[in-house]
């Protein structure tokens, strides 16, 4: 009899907020949140100054927080409360299903950072990465290819379409022992003045080279190859250069046919 006395003391019992919120294990800070955006009915102060809580407003905050604990969104917390059981378990549902597609996203998320210990890979298809890999081996410096790696991206968002014909015709070029000596040469020049009396015969060598090969870069390469050019006052008068000397080829070819 005594407990059954006590029990209903309690449940007619008010509350202050911070009695309030530790009944419902949340702090008084979640507890004036759930007030600002209307799950939680905020009364009226006393005659004291203080806002007092009923148990009703316990049941209350401890059903808001077992929904939120859940994952349910706040915007969707009130009509939930309000629902009768057919609408409740359609809306529980509804809200599974959604969380299921964020844990879809947040796996894809976890798979795109753990290519980002790969660098390349998350940028560039598997074949590009191994031309990387490949020059990595010949001995090209990590600048070099990391300036080939944002040449690569480039030619991707200019010319998708172009991307397997240019990495078959890049293995070519690293199969061919002479092409790989001129990439390690150029390579070194890279510090070099751009008036650097070494830079003559590289440059002539290399022009041998491009006619040896007819080389007619598209207006995409030619434009990934400027790319890498600005990156070095050397590199910049060898491409301006070769540039001059095939426009000039050009010219005379015309000439002679007309």
């Amino acid at each position: 009899m005594l407990s059954t006395r006590f029990a209903a003391a309690r449940v007619g019992a008010v509350l202050t907020i911070g009695r309030l919120a530790a009944a419902a294990d949340v702090t008084v800070r979640t507890v004036r949140h759930y007030h600002q955006v209307g799950l939680l009915p905020e009364p009226e102060r006393d005659a004291s100054g203080y806002r007092r809580y009923t148990a009703e407003a316990v049941v209350d905050l401890i059903r808001i927080r077992t929904l939120a604990d859940a994952g349910v969104p706040l915007s969707r917390i009130d009509a939930l409360l309000r629902a009768q059981p057919p609408e409740f378990a359609a809306a529980i549902s509804d809200i599974d299903a959604e969380l299921q597609r964020r844990i879809d996203r947040l796996a894809e998320y976890r798979d795109r950072i753990a290519q980002l210990t790969g660098g390349e890979s998350l940028f560039l298809p598997a074949e590009v990465v191994a031309v990387l890999d490949r020059m990595r081996s010949l001995g090209v410096s990590e600048q070099r290819v990391r300036l080939e790696r944002d040449a690569w991206i480039l030619l991707r968002a200019l010319d998708a379409d172009a991307l397997g014909q240019r990495v078959r015709a890049k293995n070519a070029e690293l199969d061919d022992p002479d092409t790989a000596r001129l990439y390690l040469a150029v390579d070194r020049s890279f510090d070099w003045s751009p008036h650097d009396p070494r830079l003559d015969p590289l440059i002539d060598d290399l022009d041998a080279w491009e006619i040896r090969h007819q080389r007619d870069a598209g207006r995409s390469t030619k434009l990934v190859a400027s790319r890498i050019a600005e990156s070095s006052p050397a590199w910049q008068r060898i491409v301006d250069t070769l540039t001059h000397r095939a426009e000039q080829r050009a010219a005379r070819h015309d000439a002679e046919s007309s």
